[in-house]
């Protein structure tokens, strides 16, 4: 048979707090250690109740905990904050016929570590200017920062209710479910691929994908993703810069090399025609032709080549695109197509290179009455969006371009027609931005073309 006081000096030198209450949760033993930790002395205790003397709210975790153990008999471990001694315990209750037996000790110091941790993780989720993200293994949502919520346009509660699918285009969505299920099975994922924005727009993003692991086990997949749509854009400006710096080198050079033969033979061809008798006259048109076409290439080049003086005069645009009409007109007239103009004189009078718009409407003008073989209707439209920005549309009908070769208008050598060289959409496009300007080009196949030219 156990002796009590023996038992009880036992418990007084565990190095954990205990305490034992009955059924009536009435204290009946308190060892050393819990006196210190709950700053009370054995007799000012023993024979109270429990409740009484700690007034624990029925929402604390030690209420919930402690009744658990008492009804159901059961074990319970638990960590909880205790506001009334501002001290964190760590806590294991044992239930017996008599009441309960309970170990408790202090990890205030160690918990205020962890929840030190747990806020510099906190602070470098919640403060990352990239955004981070998680997900569960099909794709759920299950955190995300503010800085996702920023790059996608979505509140945080919309995107813990859906999966990143809807988020990716169609033509990027295998890929990147490709590179999901690698970081899922535990290899960490870079790449780049496309995403909605709520709004509609398409970003360009930067991800890695880390699989999270618990108990050596993938559990979900941890996202980090940075918006790259500018640094994209300013790459494809930068190639874009590079082909225009070859195309002006390689143009000088032509220049050099085919002018002055060109002129000879040009000659050498009149003289042959007025001098050669029984040779079909129709030669000598194919031939004057097509040195004609070399010297347009030529000419092509070489404005692209030669640094262009910027001589800006007060011009009226209207006039300008009203001259440039009536000299299409006929060739207009003769392939069955109207041109209707509309608003022009809605345009003001502006500082600008009158010589080199014009060139710019009749690149415009020809292209569109080209892509309509069959006839049509040419409309240009002129609005001002703002008192510094005029706005000039050149809409056609004819078959339209596909929107995968849109972007390629204005490369050099690029060209959608048979006989084209892709240079005068080029020198179109250097003499508007010379001007301020951009264009936009957009199109429907089988309705036309759509040339917007904003101009501040």
């Amino acid at each position: 048979m156990v002796d009590i006081p023996e038992l009880f000096n036992v418990f007084d030198r565990v190095t954990d707090a205990f305490f034992a209450v009955n059924n009536d949760w009435v204290f009946t033993y308190m060892n050393n250690e819990a006196t210190k930790l709950l700053f009370c002395a054995q007799p000012d205790l023993i024979g109270k109740c429990l409740w009484n003397e700690f007034q624990v709210d029925s929402n604390l975790s030690f209420y919930e905990h402690y009744y658990k153990a008492m009804n159901e008999q059961v074990t319970v471990e638990f960590e909880a904050y205790f506001p009334h001694l501002e001290k964190w315990f760590d806590v294991r209750v044992y239930p017996s016929s008599n009441g309960l037996s309970v170990y408790f000790k202090d990890i205030t110091s160690k918990k205020k570590v962890l929840l030190r941790k747990e806020q510099h993780y906190e602070s470098l989720f919640k403060y990352n200017p990239d955004a981070v993200f998680s997900f569960d293994l099909k794709g759920n949502y299950l955190s995300v920062n503010p800085a996702t919520e920023r790059l996608l346009g979505y509140r945080e509660d919309e995107l813990l209710s859906m999966t990143f699918v809807p988020l990716i285009p169609p033509e990027e969505l295998e890929k990147t479910k490709t590179f999901f299920a690698e970081a899922a099975k535990g290899i960490t994922q870079h790449y780049e691929t496309r995403a909605y924005h709520k709004n509609g727009k398409i970003l360009d993003v930067k991800v890695t994908n880390m699989p999270i692991i618990v108990n050596n086990e993938p559990v979900g997949v941890y996202g980090v993703a940075r918006d790259i749509t500018q640094e994209n854009k300013n790459e494809a400006l930068l190639v874009e810069s590079e082909k225009l710096t070859a195309v002006g080198q390689l143009a000088a050079s032509i220049a050099h090399e085919i002018r002055n033969p060109l002129t000879s033979l040009k000659g050498f061809v009149q003289l042959i025609e007025n001098k050669v008798p029984g040779v079909n006259k129709e030669y000598f048109h194919i031939m004057k032709e097509e040195l004609g076409r070399i010297e347009l290439i030529t000419n092509e080049l070489l404005f692209l080549a030669k640094p262009q003086a910027h001589e800006f005069k007060s011009e009226q645009v209207n006039k300008i695109i009203q001259d440039v009409v009536l000299l299409l007109g006929s060739q207009a007239l003769i392939n069955r197509i109207e041109i209707k103009t509309e608003n022009l004189e809605c345009l003001p009078v502006m500082l600008c290179m009158g010589q080199q718009l014009k060139q710019v409407f009749i690149n415009l003008i020809k292209n569109a009455l080209e892509a309509m073989p069959e006839g049509g209707v040419i409309q240009i439209i002129a609005s001002m969006p703002s008192s510094s920005h005029m706005l000039i549309q050149v809409i056609d009908q004819g078959i339209g371009i596909p929107k995968e070769l849109i972007a390629k208008i204005g490369s050099p050598f690029y060209t959608t027609k048979e006989n084209g060289t892709g240079l005068g959409m080029m020198t179109t496009i250097k003499i508007i931005q010379t001007h301020g300007g951009n264009i936009d080009i957009s199109s429907i196949e089988e309705w036309g073309l759509r040339l917007m030219y904003t101009c501040r």
